[in-house]
């Protein structure tokens, strides 16, 4: 008996097929993209391309730095 295999949709980049901007000002989307504790969720469970996931990153860390989000969240 032959298993078959599990086929798994590759994910799309939401800001290459939106051709949103990221802003390190726009919190809410930026919240989208960090978990409960606070880090930032990798490129593989998110489904952004390397480039915008690096654009991402570096937004998050200029927010951070500015005090718009927080490092971690308290316990």
């Amino acid at each position: 008996m032959e298993r078959g295999r599990l086929f798994q949709r590759r994910r799309i980049c939401r800001f290459c097929y939106d051709k949103t901007p990221i802003d390190f000002k726009d919190v809410a989307l930026l919240k989208n993209f960090l978990t409960e504790r606070g880090r930032i969720i990798p490129r593989r469970t998110s489904g952004n391309c390397m480039r915008h996931q690096r654009q991402l990153t570096i937004a998050i860390k200029r927010a951070r730095n500015i005090a718009l989000l927080a490092f971690a969240e308290e316990q």
